[in-house]
């Protein structure tokens, strides 16, 4: 796999990091980690979500901007 990321132009990438990855793109999309957990075939939901499941900046940014949002509301509306 490294001589076809180097003729790509890019890094060397692991298959266990690719696994890391498809767990958080599966999870990103709002499959729900159970589904995802049998996808990758885990034995816990906890491996799934808490080992193999990243949260990327993006996600991070709009969950703390839909609670800024939240908090900028005036009372009653």
């Amino acid at each position: 796999m490294q001589s076809e990321c180097s003729a790509a132009g890019l890094p060397a990438i692991r298959l266990h990091d690719l696994w890391h990855g498809c767990v958080s793109v599966l999870l990103a999309l709002g499959v729900p980690p159970r589904t995802v957990m049998d996808i990758v075939r885990h034995s816990t939901l906890e491996m799934t979500t808490t080992v193999y499941g990243h949260v990327s900046l993006d996600d991070k940014r709009a969950a703390l901007d839909q609670l800024g949002g939240l908090l900028d509301e005036e009372p009653g509306e």
